[in-house]
């Protein structure tokens, strides 16, 4: 039984994997961010809300007794397309589950990277292409 157990983690460890698409950009997380905004904003969407997640869980590492930095910024920009979200809602009004949509830039021990968390299959497709031009256009990509 244990054996089946470690078979079926390693099977199912590509799939977590596979949650998210991620792209190194070459340049400060300002830029990245300025990058990531305006790549949204060109596309004639609006900004509902940025989450300041690293600045979160700096704020909160004493309190829950952690002493790891995790990120030395992270945000994560959320908004939604009216057009899109009305395509894929009307495909499965349970689409709503994946709106507003996000995109996140991340600094790491001088790395960064921009990345968004993947849709499932079907009509969801159409709004991870978006999101992928986003992020890969932020990228510098």
């Amino acid at each position: 039984m244990r054996a089946f157990t470690l078979v079926l983690a390693l099977i199912a460890a590509p799939a977590v994997a596979q949650e998210s698409t991620v792209y190194t950009y070459d340049g400060s997380f300002d830029d990245a961010t300025f990058g990531l905004e305006s790549a949204i904003v060109g596309r004639g969407l609006v900004v509902d809300w940025i989450s300041h997640v690293g600045e979160m869980l700096e704020r909160t590492r004493a309190d829950v007794g952690s002493d790891v930095v995790l990120f030395d910024n992270a945000d994560i920009y959320m908004f939604c397309s009216a057009t899109l979200s009305r395509k894929v809602m009307e495909a499965d009004p349970a689409n709503i589950a994946h709106c507003p949509y996000g995109v996140f830039v991340t600094e790491r021990e001088g790395e960064v990277q921009v990345g968004y968390r993947n849709m499932p299959e079907g009509p969801m497709q159409d709004v991870q292409a978006l999101l992928d031009d986003i992020a890969r256009e932020a990228a510098g990509q």
